[in-house]
């Protein structure tokens, strides 16, 4: 008996450890110029390589490379990179071995190439903001994010008062109402994230909620079942919204991956 004791203890301990695990996400937000275009592309096919290598090496967990709508010059950033990792010590620290990881993606190029391809990558585009971000929820089962997957960001500003109040909003109010769409197939993942860094009263955003969709297809059916809330449920859901400004919502498109 002791030790079938032991062993449920065990279990339950691997089964906690495993709850818990988070996933960490380093976005960095680019702007490219118009013309600037082909280039960045090319730039991104190269580091893509390099980036699967990383994957590889363990590094990160992967890599992700999104195209953002709008997009014009004068609504701040086109694109997003996205890197993932099970530890936040690697995000912060920018662990790993780089120069592995590119020998290993392009063992026939010369250092002088090397160098001049990876020269041409900071005139490509203008790495505008690094955001270093932790996810705190989501929807089940986890969304495997393939390529072409619509994603809406919602960036959100929360004083830091309110921040307790508002995770538990999204957690007791909008998360079953996300599940419930990706029950129903009208999207397929939801995810809540809050920014370890930058913070402080004049960042523009402190959380972020990102809502995937396989398609656009899907994306513009959203909504479509889902029974209008009751009075009382209007009135919760207005208390939760009035937690968080709603700053700006992007609709990105997953372009590029390395896993």
């Amino acid at each position: 008996m002791k030790n079938l004791l032991m062993v449920l203890v065990v279990t339950l301990f691997i089964y906690n450890v495993n709850a818990q695990e988070k996933i960490y996400l380093l976005f960095e937000f680019m702007r490219v110029d118009n013309e600037q275009e082909v280039a960045y592309m090319e730039t991104e096919g190269f580091w893509e390589n390099i980036h699967k290598e990383r994957v590889k090496n363990g590094d990160i967990i992967g890599w992700d490379l999104w195209k953002l709508q709008p997009g014009g010059e004068d609504q701040q950033y086109q694109y997003l990179t996205v890197n993932i990792y099970d530890d936040p010590v690697k995000m912060m620290n920018g662990e790993g071995d780089f120069t592995k990881a590119l020998t290993d993606a392009y063992p026939d190029m010369s250092e002088d190439v090397l160098e001049k391809i990876i020269e041409r990558t900071g005139k490509s585009r203008d790495l505008a903001i690094k955001l270093y971000v932790e996810q705190i929820n989501g929807t089940s089962p986890e969304y495997k994010v393939p390529l072409g997957t619509v994603a809406s960001l919602d960036m959100m500003k929360v004083e830091l008062k309110n921040y307790n109040a508002y995770e538990m909003a999204e957690n007791k109010i909008f998360k079953p109402m996300h599940q419930k769409q990706v029950n129903n197939s009208e999207k397929e993942g939801w995810i809540l994230v809050r920014i370890i860094s930058p913070t402080g009263s004049n960042t523009y955003t402190s959380h972020m909620t990102v809502n995937m969709f396989k398609d656009y297809d899907q994306y513009f059916m959203k909504g479509a079942v889902i029974s209008k809330p009751s009075d009382k449920e209007t009135k919760v859901i207005n208390n939760g919204l009035d937690l968080r400004d709603l700053k700006y919502v992007y609709l990105a498109t997953l372009i590029k991956q390395a896993r």
